[in-house]
């Protein structure tokens, strides 16, 4: 049987309602406004950037600004490509050397997003020029440039992200104006919670029912729907609160409001927040830090000093210092001091760290491409939300280091100008860090990476950059996956052209032309038992490390147990939307990752699905559980027990109410369900629809009517509790013609049979066809909790005796039966569900 996954890329379920409307979608604008909304990308899409500099980080907010789908970006450059380079600027060739970088560049920044126009320009930046843009990015630019044009963006309310990396060493600043508009400081989705009292008081009190905790926060805006009693605060303004405890909160004076009777709904409100910045210039001398690495809590304001000292030293020698020269760091030092000596503001330290400016001095001539990488994606960040007003800025000054990742000194032993002078070579800027022997050896790395998507095309990159496997190693990146459209916007190696290929090939071509020494090979291969073969004992025990970039947890527990096993380390990390995680895993020395493991997710209970459903995500969940079971479990249950002798067998292994359950439902689907035409499958389709959507919800209230009390005396619709109403047919309603439709077509394709999409000969089936009245019946046990639906499916399992399929007759050649769904029936069924339910349940009557 050929069975539809529903373990589907959502994004193919969305896709196929965005393109009814439009051929060519811009997907690259389509998935990112799932993460920043709809409003954010229409500003983030008026918005013109300019990226000053294409050194390694300059490429690297580019790359990530350009597919972040912004109106245009402007590459700026006066300067040619060198060999150092080559060591984290992935679009430089070593044929380009000699070149204008910002020309070089443009070309193969501009194949990343056809929607967002990108063009060189090679000039000086004067302050007429700078008037075009609403965001302007400056990378490996003088001081004295920072400073006119910081200022000049300030004045005339330009948005200005200065990014630099010297090294081990990170700086970015922000400066969005005197006033600017966050629309949603952290982009969670806004709370809501039930009400089940409020008191008149001159602070109302509000208390939630104890279900779950509210979430809200002091200081927090909520608003007031379906209040019984109290309806003005259905109609007031958004109110800021303060929380009293996890179920309760107080609000404004509703001494004056009506009583308070039951019910109501209180939903979080996101309010505008103005932020203030200062001025580049005197942002210097009274700087606002981030810090983010609390261990290192002074550092932010010593390096603030050493960076300055740094422009001051290549004003004077027109060169940065050598790398781990003694003299030149003893220079960078003296000259540390005299800036801090000048400060006037609260950027003056007490006690400069000689030894910190040192090493900034050692390495302050390397350019490395992972932290290229992770400064140039914070500054890429701040233009979006300089763009789009959506999640709270950075204010003002971020300084970053890894000195940690510098051999220990063993016996006083560290690097020598020797060991890191340069060689021209395109690791030049590398070696200048960690000198030449480390260079050597990550040549010779025999590496695995798992996974070839977003981070996968993230991780080979640098991997290219930093020469791992550049000589007798390798990098074996195994994805069995094909590159779709909807890949695009993020996963960067790939382009239009590429679409339908394989991953893993791909993005090993796309790397070797960045770095044409890199040993790689493609494998498309899923990890798992299945493939313990192809990755056995001698594949694991030559890999020097392994690196994880997973989208499922099974698969990356897998890994994990894999490199305990085989004592290698593993990188391990994953995103979802703007926040991510990365765990380094070194077996029997670190938590490997499998230690530990995410809360369980809170489960709905069933009755509340099938009777007292009160939020989106029962919907939801109501809908995928009524698809599978529907068209997917019973095609399974079928065709296993027509062709697995031992189904019987385990079936009524099953606990609890399973064997009858699933027993009946094989019954249903050969015999009684089981269509001879078209017009059955819209017949059985119609009558679904009566079912769930009247005749239920008939019975439902008939056995708690809607005035219906509890034991004690309150009303039994309350609370999470919602009254429904039922539903009447109309086949001129398109709603419900659509899920007759989409039920009908899936029904028949079930069974091997023709559909149809023909919605006149649909509605003509209708017409004709009669629907019996439903009448509630007496006696009709409705479980209002699990615990009582458990209760009675034990005394019906000791009721029922096994049933035997022996006689089931088939109704036409099995062969003929298959699940073959499309993408877009799924989509429309699964919405249709949803919609439905959410209407009877969810919209007030």
């Amino acid at each position: 049987m050929n069975l539809y996954r529903l373990s589907l890329d959502f994004s193919c379920v969305f896709s196929a309602f965005s393109f009814k409307s439009e051929n060519d979608v811009n997907l690259y604008s389509l998935l990112r406004s799932y993460v920043l909304g709809h409003d954010a990308m229409k500003r983030m899409q008026s918005s013109n950037v300019l990226v000053s500099g294409l050194r390694g980080l300059g490429v690297e907010i580019a790359k990530n600004v350009i597919l972040g789908g912004v109106k245009s970006v402007t590459l700026h450059d006066q300067g040619q490509a060198e060999w150092r380079d080559l060591s984290s600027q992935f679009y430089l060739r070593e044929e380009d050397l000699g070149k204008n970088r910002a020309e070089v560049s443009q070309t193969r920044l501009a194949e990343l997003n056809s929607y967002v126009p990108v063009v060189a320009y090679t000039e000086a930046l004067t302050d007429d020029y700078l008037t075009q843009f609403q965001v302007v990015v400056l990378t490996n630019s003088p001081l004295e440039e920072q400073q006119r044009v910081g200022d000049f963006c300030h004045s005339n309310g330009i948005k200005l992200v200065v990014a630099d990396t010297r090294g081990l060493f990170g700086q970015l600043f922000c400066d969005f104006g005197e006033e600017m508009l966050v629309i949603d400081t952290n982009g969670e989705q806004p709370l809501s919670a039930m009400i089940s009292m409020i008191t008149k008081d001159a602070a109302g009190v509000v208390t939630c029912l104890d279900e779950a905790r509210h979430g809200f926060e002091s200081g927090d805006y909520v608003i007031f729907t379906e209040v019984q009693g109290m309806a003005e605060l259905n109609s007031c303004q958004p109110i800021e609160i303060k929380t009293l405890g996890p179920y309760t909160f107080s609000i404004c004076d509703t001494t004056g409001f009506s009583d308070y009777v039951r019910g109501g709904i209180v939903s979080q409100v996101k309010m505008p927040q103005k932020v203030a910045f200062k001025s580049f210039t005197t942002s210097m001398a009274e700087p606002e830090f981030v810090v983010t690495d609390f261990a290192k809590f002074e550092r932010p304001g010593q390096v603030h000093l050493g960076f300055q000292a740094l422009h001051s030293y290549q004003r004077k020698h027109s060169r940065l210092p050598k790398p781990w020269c003694q003299a030149d760091g003893e220079e960078l030092v003296s000259l540390a001091k005299e800036v801090n000596s000048s400060q006037t503001g609260s950027a003056k330290v007490d006690e400069l760290d000689d030894t910190l400016i040192k090493k900034l001095s050692f390495v302050s001539a390397g350019d490395l491409a992972p932290i290229n990488a992770f400064i140039g994606g914070l500054a890429a960040q701040e233009v979006m939300k300089a763009c789009t007003g959506k999640f709270m800025p950075m204010k003002q000054w971020l300084y970053f280091d890894a000195l940690e990742c510098l051999p220990e000194e063993e016996g006083g032993a560290m690097l020598t100008e020797e060991d890191c002078a340069p060689r021209n070579s395109r690791y030049d800027g590398q070696i200048a860090v960690f000198g030449i022997k480390l260079q050597e050896e990550l040549a010779k790395q025999r590496y695995f990476l798992v996974g070839a998507g977003a981070i996968g095309c993230e991780l080979l990159k640098n991997f290219a950059m930093i020469g791992l496997a550049g000589g007798e190693g390798e990098v074996i990146v195994t994805d069995m996956d094909t590159i779709e459209k909807s890949n695009l916007n993020r996963q960067f190696l790939f382009r239009p052209w590429d679409v339908t290929k394989m991953k893993s090939e791909t993005a090993a071509a796309a790397v070797k032309q960045m770095n044409p020494s890199i040993r790689i090979t493609g494998h498309q291969n899923r990890v798992g038992p299945e493939t313990e073969r192809v990755y056995d004992d001698d594949f694991f025990e030559s890999l020097h490390g392994v690196a994880n970039a997973l989208d499922n947890v099974d698969a990356r527990m897998y890994m994990d147990r894999r490199c305990v096993y085989y004592r290698k380390p593993l990188l391990e990390s994953g995103t979802l939307g703007t926040k991510g995680n990365v765990q380094v895993v070194i077996p029997f020395l670190t938590e490997s990752y499998s230690s530990s493991q995410d809360p369980p997710e809170k489960s709905i209970p069933i009755c509340t699905l099938k009777n007292f459903p009160n939020a989106i995500e029962h919907t939801l969940q109501w809908a995928r559980d009524e698809f599978e079971g529907l068209f997917k479990q019973p095609s399974e249950n079928a065709m296993q027990y027509l062709t697995d002798a031992k189904f019987l067998e385990r079936t009524l292994k099953l606990p609890g109410a399973q064997p009858l359950e699933v027993l009946e439902a094989v019954y249903k689907s050969l015999v009684i369900d089981c269509p001879h035409s078209w017009a059955d499958c819209v017949t059985w389709a119609r009558h679904h629809w009566q079912c769930q959507y009247s005749n239920n919800i008939h019975q439902l209230l008939h056995n708690f009517p809607p005035e219906q009390l509890t034991s004690s005396g309150a009303p039994f619709w309350s609370g999470p509790k919602r009254c429904p109403h039922p539903l009447e047919f109309s086949t001129s309603n398109d709603l419900h013609m659509d899920y007759v439709m989409s039920g009908a077509n899936l029904f028949a394709q079930s069974y091997g049979m023709q559909g149809s999409t023909d919605r006149v000969g649909v509605a003509q089936i209708l017409d004709s066809l009669s629907v019996p009245t439903f009448v509630p019946r007496s006696g009709v046990k409705i479980h209002v909790s699990d615990q009582e639906m458990q209760s009675a499916n034990a005394n019906r399992i000791l009721q029922h005796a096994p049933v035997s399929l022996a006689c089931f007759p088939v109704c036409q050649p099995m062969d003929t039966v298959g699940l073959t769904f499309g993408c877009v029936c799924l989509s429309l069924v699964m919405m249709t569900l949803t919609s439905t339910w959410t209407s009877l349940w969810l919209l007030p009557t």
